[in-house]
């Protein structure tokens, strides 16, 4: 074969090479775009499938959102068989009793009633909370709150306020162990520093508060004083307390064909002559034997009958009986006393007066209690004034 012919045939050769590579690499490069197609339709799903999914959380109120299913009116609805065989039983709880309220147009009167139920179990207080403390007796605890309600009649803070203070001081009390008298002081204040945040809409500012105590308790002593008993309480601070109650019960009993819950229609004397009965009870340790609706329910008896007890509460003649009972010479020591007035306070409405804490000689009432199988402590007199806010003029010596 001639030098020229082999040549040819290289040349063809490398030819046929360079057209198999050419189409090589054109099936490379199309698998290679085949695949890109195929992630990107990938990613594209993966993506939309995320933005569906953030979509729950985009919810605005009023308005319909494609993720959100609204059931319409002509979806029937399956009912899941019931795999439990306790078909043929319905159960309920026999210890609750019925609810009193009326039918809500906000809620459910029955979901309300039981939110409220299970609060007098969640927020847990004794008359045992001085067992831990050596130092201290009933009559020290039955001052600091007498003092506490002075101090809500002077700054005009609302009866709720001054509840709040005193279940959040002996629900801290009963979380510690060897508190000095000392002490008692900075954990009423600082109780009610705290209570007067939550409830009132403009609470006495910081400095007023260890004003009151003319001296015994600085600013910082009552911050830190508030974190030890906010983490102590474990930040649970809405229990519904004893004057919520009252309020309800009240509100409820006198309720017309057309009722209104959210309005008051009880009378306002009547509201204040069974709050004394409240304010001088809660004074006694052994009030805390009882839940706060037991109280208000034995009070309002004590001021009305059985009838108006059970239309307003739920409750019969049995479930009172012993608070009732324990209730009595609080009552007649009331019942002695001068009937309390309705006082006018600053900037404070006509409609609302009832709800303003009041001060009376409680420690003087208290002396003529006479409950069976109670702690006898010290006098009053022995504190020696330290617990009495000062004149707005000028301040007693400490």
């Amino acid at each position: 074969m001639s030098r020229r012919s082999g040549r040819l045939q290289a040349r063809h050769g490398n030819a046929d090479i360079e057209n198999d590579c050419q189409n090589t690499l054109a099936s490379k490069k199309r698998k290679a775009e085949e695949t890109n197609t195929t992630f990107e339709s990938h990613q594209d799903t993966k993506r939309h499938n995320y933005e569906i999914q953030g979509c729950w959380s985009q919810i605005t109120t009023g308005t319909a959102t494609p993720c959100v299913l609204i059931e319409t009116p002509q979806k029937e609805i399956s009912v899941s068989p019931d795999v439990s065989k306790f078909s043929r039983y319905r159960f309920k709880n026999i210890f609750i009793n019925r609810s009193p309220l009326p039918e809500l147009s906000w809620g459910s009167s029955k979901d309300v009633w039981m939110k409220m139920l299970s609060k007098e179990s969640r927020y847990v207080h004794s008359s045992n909370i001085l067992k831990n403390h050596p130092t201290l007796n009933p009559d020290m605890r039955s001052i600091l709150l007498d003092w506490l309600i002075e101090v809500a009649e002077v700054y005009s803070l609302h009866r709720e306020t001054y509840y709040l203070a005193q279940d959040f001081f002996d629900r801290f009390m009963a979380t510690q162990k060897c508190i000095n008298k000392s002490m008692l002081q900075l954990i009423g204040v600082t109780s009610l520093f705290i209570a007067a945040k939550l409830e009132e809409i403009y609470p006495p500012k910081l400095h007023e508060f260890a004003y009151v105590t003319d001296g015994a308790c600085s600013e910082d002593d009552i911050l830190q004083m508030e974190l030890i008993i906010l983490k102590a309480l474990n930040w649970e601070l809405c229990p519904v307390t004893a004057i919520s109650w009252l309020n309800l019960f009240l509100q409820v009993s006198s309720l017309k064909e057309s009722p209104k819950l959210l309005l008051p229609q009880y009378s306002q004397e009547q509201f204040i002559q069974i709050a004394q009965i409240l304010d001088l009870c809660i004074l006694h340790i052994t009030s805390l034997d009882f839940q706060y609706r037991i109280l208000a329910a034995a009070a309002l008896y004590h001021c009305t009958s059985i009838e108006v007890v059970n239309k307003a509460t739920g409750l019969d003649m049995e479930s009172i009986s012993e608070c009732v009972q324990w209730m009595a010479p609080f009552v007649n020591v009331t019942k002695r006393s001068p009937s309390p007035k309705l006082k006018w306070f600053k900037k404070v409405q006509s409609e609302d007066r009832h709800n303003i804490q009041t001060h009376t000689n409680y420690l003087d009432m208290l002396d003529d209690v006479k409950v069976p199988d109670s702690v006898v402590g010290e006098s009053p007199v022995s504190i020696g004034g330290i617990l009495t806010p000062p004149k707005s003029t000028e301040k007693t010596p400490f």
